[in-house]
Formats: structure tokens, C-alpha cells, sequence
């Protein structure tokens, strides 16, 4: 098994495999100590349910993942990572076999990646020659997409590589969206952004230059939306919205420092998903670095779950 993702401690309420020498366990965790693991097996697509505890002595775990919090399809992870890759086009998107080769402004590692998203790349060998060679001619580090599952061959060939942090990918289903409006804030969306959502934004806490700002409103393969809250006149918060393929990508999300904890983070994410809803998207997804807490507790609030993760390598 994988140990590229969720290689941290296991707790009580994950869903976790437990593999024992006649058999595996799939459930929710309801206890684990140094002497064992209770585990409540899972109901049919992952969920909590009430059948009766099965304990598992530490002698008898050989080994103990944790999973996603549902089970997801292998297709549905490669859909999602193809609407990404239609909502961030930047300079040159090339295949070349069952992999995506994709170039931009040199930053961000989704529009500055190779992905496997082709549906045999998970039975075959990584093109590491071609991938080595596209991004030498863009003048920039070749890096590798790894969504877990889809990408086995990549997982064992990264594994001396330089690899970025885990990265949560989450989806909800645009359905039921009633956005809940705050007195003095007033949401509008844009088809482009002006200079003072683009002052804005920020990439990880640091600010984009002007090419890699300038990829951020280019045309996609689908449609774009520049939301914000504004008061008494002024931008406070800021997002920016995707359709492609039906799934609305949910990013960019800054609020400003003086109107932090006020629950601007969530209505801005209510005001989007009703937009998206309204223009033809089904699902909503986004991307969140595993350890900001609080961005997946706004996440969850707004109706969000983990489907499945991804991280990044570069190949030295």
C-alpha cells in the first residue's frame, strides 16, 4: 500500500483497511491503543453503520490505512482532475500517451504539471524522457501530478523524488443552495477580474506577478466567474469560480484581514455555489493543503468532503 498519502496517525472516526493474514477490515475506527484496534465495519459506499464492532489485536494488524471518507470511483477522481486542468489552461496543454502535459507561469503546480489522466495511465510505465523534455523547452522544473489510485507507477517512481505537501481534494453536490445574505456586504460576480481583485489575491500567502495574474482571467474550456463581497464600496473578499464538464472549481479565496472571523469566508462560498448551480454545474469542487485546518473546517461548513488527495514531485 501506498504510504505517499495519509501517513499520519490514525484517530478515532476515520475510515481505515485493516489487513490481517486471512482478511481485510474496512470500517470506522472506534477505539485504537497500543494493544489494538475496534473497528465498526463500513456500510456500502463508505458510510458510518450500526453493525457490531470487530476487534483487531496489534499482533494481528499487519497494516493500518487510512482512507478517503467515502468511497470514490477512480473515474470520478480522473473527471475532477480533468475539469482542473480546464479550468487552469495556461501557455500549452500537450498529451502525450495517457499523460497531460501541461505549462504556465512557472508557479502554480496545477497549470505547471504533468498528469496522469488518461484511463490506462495507472497500467503504464511513466513517460519520464518526454516529461523530462517538454518542460526543459518551457524552461521549467519537471514536476509530476499524483492523485492517488489513478496513478500507481508514478507513486513508485517518486518515491526518492522531492514531493510537495498532500493536498485535499473536495466535493460536494450543488444541490439545496438558499446563500445567506450579510447586512452592509453586497456579492457581485464579474466575468473579469478589475486591479482590485487582482491586488488581492494571493498564491499561498505571497502575491503572483503580473504573468502568472494575467494566465489567472485568460479564456478556459468552460466559463468564469470573479465574485466579491463589497462594503460601504470597498473589495473585502474575493473568489473565483470554474465551470467545466459540469463540476464548479471553487478557488482564490481571500478575505481581507480586517474582516476576518465574520463569517464572510462562508457567505462568499454560498454566493458561488448558487452561481454555479445557476449556470449548469452539478458538483462543486476545491483544493485545500492537508494542513490548513481551517480552511477545511470553512470547507466542511460549506458542505464540502474529502474524495481524494494529490501531491506533486518534481523529478531531480
Amino acid at each position: 500500500m501506498s504510504r505517499i498519502f495519509r501517513s499520519d496517525e490514525v484517530a478515532p472516526g476515520d475510515r481505515v483497511v485493516v489487513r490481517r493474514s486471512h482478511n481485510d477490515v474496512i470500517g470506522h475506527v472506534q477505539h485504537i491503543d497500543e494493544s489494538g484496534i475496534a473497528i465498526r465495519p463500513q456500510k456500502v459506499g463508505g458510510f458510518v453503520s450500526s453493525l457490531p464492532e470487530v476487534w483487531i489485536p496489534s499482533e494481528d494488524a499487519l497494516i493500518i490505512k487510512r482512507l478517503s471518507p467515502r468511497t470514490v470511483r477512480n473515474r470520478d477522481i480522473r473527471a475532477i482532475e480533468l475539469a482542473t486542468a480546464k479550468a487552469f489552461p495556461g501557455i500549452e496543454h500537450t498529451w502525450c500517451g495517457q499523460w497531460l502535459l501541461r505549462a504556465g507561469d512557472g508557479i502554480t503546480e496545477r497549470s505547471n504539471s504533468a498528469a496522469p489522466l488518461g484511463p490506462s495511465a495507472m497500467f503504464e510505465p511513466v513517460p519520464v524522457d518526454e516529461i523530462r523534455a517538454f518542460y526543459a523547452r518551457h524552461q521549467l522544473p519537471a514536476r509530476i501530478l499524483i492523485p492517488e489510485r489513478i496513478a500507481k507507477p508514478a507513486e513508485a517512481l517518486v518515491q526518492d523524488h522531492e514531493l510537495g505537501p498532500e493536498i485535499v481534494v473536495m466535493l460536494r453536490q450543488l444541490d439545496a443552495i438558499r446563500p445567506v445574505a450579510l447586512e452592509g456586504f453586497e456579492f457581485r460576480i464579474d466575468d473579469q477580474p478589475d486591479a482590485e481583485w487582482l491586488q488581492m489575491y494571493h498564491f499561498r500567502g505571497k502575491p503572483l506577478p503580473a504573468h502568472a495574474l494575467e494566465l489567472l482571467r485568460t479564456r478556459i474550456d468552460g466559463q468564469m466567474g470573479f465574485g466579491r463581497l463589497v462594503h460601504q464600496g470597498e473589495t473585502v473578499a474575493i473568489t473565483r469560480g470554474t465551470i467545466s464538464d459540469h463540476y464548479l472549481g471553487y478557488s482564490a479565496v481571500e478575505v481581507k484581514q480586517a474582516f476576518r472571523r465574520r463569517g464572510l469566508g462562508t457567505a462568499l462560498g454560498q454566493q458561488m455555489l448558487a452561481w454555479g448551480q445557476a449556470h449548469g454545474a452539478t458538483q462543486a469542487y476545491l483544493q485545500v493543503i492537508a494542513s490548513n485546518e481551517a480552511g477545511i473546517r470553512l470547507y466542511r461548513k460549506l458542505g464540502f468532503e474529502e474524495h481524494h488527495r494529490h501531491r506533486y514531485a518534481t523529478l531531480s
